[in-house]
């Protein structure tokens, strides 16, 4: 699924890195990693972006993440400015269980700066 992390139960701990570009936009679209992975989220355009998990979108017993630390996605998107990743600004997610993640960027989601 474009804009999505996928992970497996493989063990890794290596870091995968997601940019958000001027066409409001994900960059690479989809990640596979496996269990333990971080994903390091980098804004590099001139916008504010946030990475924000659709609540409905991610397996069942995982914690919720979102930038701006909130703990569910009514949460990320009530308090949006608290979440926005100003320009050259990282938030990072280590993935500790298997699936598919859904996540977007909550200014940009009618743009669909989604997966």
């Amino acid at each position: 699924m474009a804009g999505c992390v996928g992970s497996s139960s493989q063990g890794d701990s290596n870091t995968k890195s997601v940019g958000m570009t001027d066409e409001l936009k994900f960059d690479p679209e989809t990640v596979h990693v496996s269990v333990g992975t971080t994903v390091v989220w980098k804004n590099s355009t001139d916008a504010s972006h946030t990475v924000t998990a659709y609540e409905d979108e991610i397996p069942d017993d995982t914690a919720y993440f979102a930038s701006g630390g909130a703990d569910s996605e009514q949460a990320a998107r009530e308090n949006v400015d608290d979440g926005l990743l100003r320009p050259d600004e990282q938030y990072k997610h280590t993935f500790e269980q298997a699936g598919q993640y859904g996540y977007f960027c909550i200014p940009h989601e009618r743009s669909k700066m989604l997966c």
